[in-house]
């Protein structure tokens, strides 16, 4: 294939530790000079596309601004999600002073990573993935980049490969992104790397200790390891009226399209629950012309999550875009005949409604596992820093719980990057590879035009630093706890988060005392 060659740089102007975006011809190139050697890769995140430039260096790796993927700068190789392709490498060279790159005339923006072919003769072994989401579908594709050569299968219950969840109650529900920009990748992927992946089938029963699996259609399967992805239920409202038409929950390529369906024909809307899913439809209804109305026992939206200045923050978002909130209260029925027609609070109110949305949490869907003890609070899955539950048994994603990096206390995350990577852990224990799962959670929302960017973990804290303005809705939020940053939420501030995220990992962050001071360099503490 023929090259475009161009030079980008002068070695005297690009210091060591210097990241530079540059273009070659009509392709843009993230150069790096990491211990006095260039590296040229292509710009832009093979996520949501963000500029790599905007990322921080750590190490060999460069870390995504937006989502904190990971790439690894010698090779281009995808270290943690979010996404699923690899960056392209480009030729550099130095001649005399001059940084030369090569590209191809018909640069890719990103790479497929190798994967192993399917070989019975050389492995005989079937692997199971129950559930086709984040974790499902990384530890899909996973298996066969490490090597993988055996049978695997992957049951969904629903009737679509995988796609971006994220997106369901984001920019598909707004109609930014199109339907079929959904999937994560296509049918003749997953044919050309013989993934077998079984749409529309139940599991009813997995019998843990004979490594058996039984489906709703009286269908069975015996496996050599298994891993449980099958993520959260939606919790019902237990009142009169819940079953009526045009009641939602929310979780599923097809609960959004209905939801969609409805909010075409309506005008009013209530939206049970302030959770991040609950929040987003609340969003995007009020962008579609639906007028919300918000029920929640909370005072503030997030605030056991985010603590009360920032929930205030999300509340005066909302508000100013016509959403109305009735904090502090439950609902007690819906009324309608043919459909819902209106929503009866605790305080006697009577709120009319063509429209309603639950969004009052999730629930692991496990009810189908025998032979391990599920954690009592919730019936989530036990599992090791292996993401192991029990011998040949892995489980990832919202049915997890796993022991925390920092306070090695066990806990539960419902986010898409947490899911992807423990997709992609348990795929190397599966083949065989030990790997620890040591990852800093990372969330996302984006609610009109307010951003929110979480990374860690903190149930409880002592302490609330602000470093910014939470009026002009552009800070960093820590939470401190027995004098040690366990969690931060942001806003407008990507690369700095990017570094925390990174500085959680390494157990590099800033004390408490030297956060209080402000104007901390987080970037430069990974220099």
């Amino acid at each position: 294939m023929q090259q475009i060659e161009a030079v980008v740089a002068k070695v005297n102007d690009f210091p060591d530790g210097e990241k530079r975006q540059v273009s070659v011809g009509e392709t843009d190139i993230l150069l790096i000079r990491v211990n006095g050697s260039f590296h040229a890769l292509a710009a832009y995140c093979t996520h949501y596309q963000a500029p790599l430039a905007e990322g921080v260096l750590s190490g060999d790796c460069i870390v995504c601004p937006w989502h904190n993927a990971y790439f690894q700068i010698t090779t281009g190789d995808q270290q943690e999600p979010p996404g699923l392709d690899s960056l392209p490498r480009y030729q550099v060279r130095v001649e005399g002073e001059d940084v030369i790159v090569s590209v191809p005339e018909k640069a890719s923006d990103s790479r497929t990573p190798a994967m192993a072919e399917y070989n019975s003769d050389t492995d005989g072994r079937t692997f199971v993935i129950l559930g086709a989401g984040a974790a499902g579908a990384h530890a899909a594709e996973a298996l066969r980049t490490v090597g993988y050569q055996g049978r695997i299968v992957m049951v969904t219950r629903e009737d679509e490969l995988p796609y971006d969840r994220t997106w369901l109650s984001k920019d598909y529900f707004n109609g930014e992104v199109p339907r079929e920009k959904m999937p994560l990748r296509s049918p003749e992927f997953y044919k050309d790397n013989n993934i077998e992946v079984l749409l529309n089938k139940q599991a009813v029963h997995v019998d843990a200790k004979a490594k058996a699996i039984t489906f709703e259609d009286d269908d069975t399967l015996n496996y050599d390891a298994l891993l449980l992805a099958t993520g959260g239920q939606p919790k019902q409202l237990n009142v009169e009226g819940a079953d009526l038409p045009n009641v939602f929950t929310f979780r599923s390529f097809a609960d959004s399209d209905r939801i969609l369906a409805a909010a075409s024909h309506a005008k009013q809307a209530v939206v049970i629950g302030s959770s991040f899913i609950g929040m987003e439809i609340a969003s995007g209804l009020t962008q579609k012309g639906v007028k919300v109305t918000v029920v929640s026992p909370e005072s503030l939206p997030f605030q056991k999550i985010l603590g009360e200045e920032l929930g205030k923050v999300f509340q005066q978002v909302h508000q100013e875009n016509g959403v109305i909130f009735q904090p502090g209260t439950k609902v007690t029925q819906i009324e309608g005949k043919d459909k819902v027609e209106a929503v009866i609070l605790d305080n006697g109110k009577r709120l009319l409604a063509d429209m309603v949305v639950v969004g009052i949490g999730v629930q692991p869907a496990t009810d189908f596992l025998a032979g391990v003890d599920l954690h009592p609070k919730d019936k989530s899955v036990p599992v090791d820093e292996y993401l192991c539950a029990a011998n040949g048994l892995y489980a990832a994603g919202d049915i997890a719980r796993f022991p925390d990096l920092q306070t090695h206390e066990t806990m539960r995350i419902e986010h898409w990057r947490v899911a992807a990577q423990q997709g992609r852990i348990a795929a190397y224990n599966m083949a065989g590879i030990p790997t620890q799962f040591r990852t800093v959670p990372v969330f996302w929302t984006m609610q009109f035009e307010f951003p929110l960017r979480y990374v860690g973990h903190a149930e409880q804290w002592d302490e609330i630093i602000v470093d910014g303005d939470l009026r002009h809705r552009e800070f960093i939020v820590y939470y401190v706890k027995d004098n040690r940053v366990l969690a931060a939420a942001s806003s407008k501030k990507d690369t700095q988060m990017a570094a925390i995220t990174e500085l959680m990992r390494l157990n590099k962050m800033p004390t408490p005392l030297v956060l209080r001071q402000g104007n901390v360099d987080l970037v430069g503490l990974l220099s």
